[in-house]
């Protein structure tokens, strides 16, 4: 039986990967040997080009928002520019909410 693939990245070399699953494992970049994240399986690269995706994934995964797959079929609501990143990190501040939790969510209140 195959195991299942997912997604890791390397946010210097702005590289993802399709990888076996191994919980406790710690990836590394076959480009630079950095650790990699664990973006999960739901996850989709932007282009190497696109600077603000790159950034936007940075702070993404750096709070711990993964891409991985729920009850519905996909990770839910990921911010996609700087401008909603920020937004939502103001709000974090301002509520004293989890900036984990502020990152995902569609809506401001």
């Amino acid at each position: 039986m195959s195991r299942a693939r997912t997604s890791y990245v390397c946010l210097p070399c702005r590289g993802a990967y399709k990888l076996e699953y191994g919980p406790g494992r710690e990836r590394r970049c076959p480009r630079c040997a950095a650790p990699m994240f664990h973006a999960g399986s739901a996850f989709a690269a932007p282009k190497r080009r696109d600077a603000e995706g790159w950034r936007v994934l940075t702070v993404l995964l750096n709070a711990g928002a993964g891409f991985h797959k729920s009850c519905c079929g996909g990770p839910g609501y990921r911010p996609r520019t700087w401008g909603e990143v920020r937004e939502r990190m103001a709000w974090a501040r301002r509520t004293g909410e989890p900036p984990e939790r502020a990152l995902v969510r569609r809506e401001l209140p």
